[in-house]
């Protein structure tokens, strides 16, 4: 119903702005939009942790998960290999025993 109701408005509005003007075909074309998204093209995504070792079969989000958390790991574990170790040791006073 939409689509007809927009289709009806284009066309008033080509007839009022220029009445001689022919009527422009991708106007009248019906387009899915982003209709299409849920379609699948190739072979279905898996969990990671269902496949671990071949990451091209994983889902999208999966991926970007499991990568951000990867590199995250990685610059923490270089902050703390080369950051780490400049720390002051305090001391510890033990109280002799009376």
């Amino acid at each position: 119903m939409a689509s007809l109701a927009r289709r009806a408005v284009s066309l008033t509005r080509l007839s009022i702005s220029n009445p001689k003007a022919p009527i422009q075909a991708p106007n009248l074309i019906h387009r899915r939009n982003l209709a299409g998204a849920a379609d699948h093209h190739g072979p279905p995504k898996v969990n990671f942790w269902t496949d671990p070792t071949s990451p091209s079969k994983w889902k999208e989000e999966h991926f970007v998960i499991v990568s951000l958390s990867g590199w995250g790991l990685l610059f923490y574990g270089g902050f703390k290999l080369f950051a780490g170790g400049k720390d002051k040791k305090e001391e510890k006073l033990v109280a002799a025993p009376q």
